[in-house]
C-alpha cells in the first residue's frame, strides 16, 4: 500500500469521478484508475462502486477512505514539522473570491504571506459564490471569499468579514432622487427596474426574499457579479441598483445613495472545508488570512 494509492482514493471519492480526480492530481485518467485497482487488489475488497453514472466509496471504501484521509493529513502534519523547523514552508494554495467590496484588501494579504512564505505558490480565481463552494468541497480551492448563502455546504466553515448595509442607489435625476431624501421602503421599488446581484449569491437570495416578505418579486433587469458595474449602470438611469453602501459612495456625483427600509444588509465570508485533508501551505495560508482579514474588515 502507498501514499500514492491512498491519495488518488481520496480525491475520486471527493471529485466522485476518475477523471476528475486525474485532472486535480496532475495525472493521466488510466494511472488513477491502474493505482485504484492495485489497491483493491492488495486489500481483496472493492473499494469504490463504477455501476453508476458517478463513483461512490462501497461500505468497506468508506472506512478505508477514512484511514486514508488520516494517514495523509500525518504525513502531511509530519512534513510541516520539518519545515517548521527548518524555517521553510512549501506547496500551494488556490484561492477563490467574488468581486470584493473595497475594504477587503486581499490583494494585500497575498502579498504580506508570500513576503513571509516565498517559497509557496498562489493562485487566485474569480468566480461565483456557489461555484466557489462547490469548488471548495471538491478540492479545487483551499480558500474562498464568497458571500455566503444562509446554509453553507455540508464540510464548509466560514468567517465573516463584512457585514455592510445594502443602498439603493439611483441617479441624481431619478424620481427617487430628491434633496435632502436618504432613505426609501423596499415597497417602493416593486414597481421599479431593478439592478443586482446574479442568483448565484448569498445577497440575491436575501434579495429576493425580502421582496417576497414585503409582498412583491422584484423586476430585475440587469444582473451583475461585480457591484461597480452595477453602480455604473445606475448612474446611466437604467435602474435603481441594489449595492453595498462604500461601492454606491464611491460615485457622489452620479449617484444619490438611500437607505432601504426595512434595512438589508450584504455579507463576505472567508470559506474552507473543515473536513478532509489540507496541505500545510493551505493551512499556513487560511491562518493568515484569518488573522489578516478579520483585523482589516
Amino acid at each position: 500500500m502507498e501514499l500514492r494509492q491512498l491519495e488518488y482514493l481520496v480525491a475520486v471519492v471527493e471529485e466522485a469521478s476518475f477523471t476528475r480526480a486525474a485532472a486535480r492530481l496532475h495525472v493521466t485518467q488510466p494511472g488513477v484508475s491502474s493505482q485504484i485497482r492495485q489497491l483493491e487488489r492488495e486489500l481483496g475488497q472493492r473499494l469504490l462502486d463504477r455501476s453508476g453514472r458517478t463513483v461512490r466509496p462501497t461500505e468497506v471504501g468508506a472506512t478505508v477512505l477514512e484511514y486514508a484521509r488520516s494517514a495523509l493529513s500525518s504525513v502531511a502534519g509530519a512534513q510541516l514539522a520539518v519545515d517548521q523547523y527548518s524555517g521553510l514552508l512549501r506547496g500551494h494554495v488556490a484561492v477563490g473570491t467574488v468581486t470584493l467590496a473595497p475594504t477587503l484588501d486581499l490583494p494585500g494579504v497575498l502579498a504580506s504571506f508570500h513576503r513571509r512564505h516565498p517559497t509557496v505558490g498562489i493562485s487566485l480565481g474569480e468566480a461565483s459564490s456557489s461555484e466557489l463552494a462547490s469548488a471548495l468541497t471538491a478540492g479545487r480551492l483551499d480558500v474562498a471569499v464568497l458571500a455566503p448563502a444562509h446554509t453553507p455546504p455540508p464540510g464548509v466553515e466560514l468567517q465573516v468579514i463584512a457585514d455592510e448595509p445594502l443602498v439603493a442607489a439611483v441617479s441624481q435625476d431619478d424620481p427617487l432622487a430628491r434633496p435632502g431624501r436618504d432613505h426609501v421602503a423596499l415597497t417602493e421599488l416593486a414597481d421599479r427596474t431593478l439592478i443586482t446581484f446574479t442568483h448565484a449569491t448569498g445577497t440575491r437570495t436575501d434579495i429576493d426574499a425580502a421582496c417576497a416578505a414585503a409582498g412583491f418579486r422584484p423586476r430585475v433587469a440587469f444582473e451583475a457579479s461585480d457591484p461597480r458595474v452595477m453602480a455604473q449602470l445606475a448612474a446611466n438611469g437604467m435602474g435603481v441598483a441594489i449595492l453595498p453602501e462604500p461601492i454606491a459612495r464611491d460615485h457622489p456625483q452620479e449617484l444619490q445613495v438611500l437607505f432601504i427600509q426595512p434595512a438589508l444588509r450584504g455579507q463576505l465570508a472567508l470559506a474552507w472545508r473543515s473536513a478532509g485533508t489540507q496541505s500545510p501551505a493551505a493551512r499556513a495560508f487560511l491562518t493568515h488570512a484569518r488573522h489578516s482579514l478579520r483585523t482589516l474588515a
